[in-house]
């Protein structure tokens, strides 16, 4: 049996954890069509199961639509996941799920629609992003009330 020319302590600092670092990510959940409170429900059990453990979830609001005009309201909802999956694993897994709940087109150019699922990533940990498919945090969440006053009750809960 050979030794390892690397001693014990020096191949693992006591104290560091090789796992990845665990981060709080904060989503924005809304729905128009179909079963709205159940397509949001199938969502954030989805959204436990694929990109981490869901530790809070807002009440649920009925907010007319923004940005388009449409006689189907919204209900529309945050949580908060504990995910060791990086910001565009996220991404891609909220637009799978999306994807499995109805929906077939996303937003071009700010030309918003109806839609049975949509889920937007709003803050992950303290990190800042900025590219072409992703910003974080979500650069318009502050506009809208329908981000905010969920997203708040999260925020608010020990």
């Amino acid at each position: 049996m050979t030794k390892s020319p690397i001693p014990s302590k020096a191949r693992r600092p006591k104290g560091k954890s090789t796992s990845p670092k665990e981060e709080k990510l904060f989503l924005s959940l809304g729905s128009n069509l179909g079963d709205r409170e159940e397509l949001l429900h199938r969502a954030i059990a989805l959204i436990g199961e694929r990109i981490g453990t869901v530790k809070r979830v807002s009440s649920f609001i009925e907010t007319e639509p923004w940005g388009f005009q449409s006689e189907h309201p919204f209900l529309n909802a945050a949580c908060m996941v504990l995910t060791t999956l990086s910001p565009r694993q996220c991404l891609k897994a909220t637009q799978q799920i999306e994807r499995e709940l109805g929906r077939t087109t996303k937003s071009k150019d700010g030309v918003y629609h109806d839609r049975p699922i949509d889920i937007d990533l709003l803050l992950y940990g303290d990190h800042r992003l900025s590219t072409p498919t992703l910003t974080l945090p979500h650069p318009h969440m502050y506009e809208r009330d329908f981000v905010m006053i969920p997203l708040r009750e999260i925020m608010e809960k020990p």
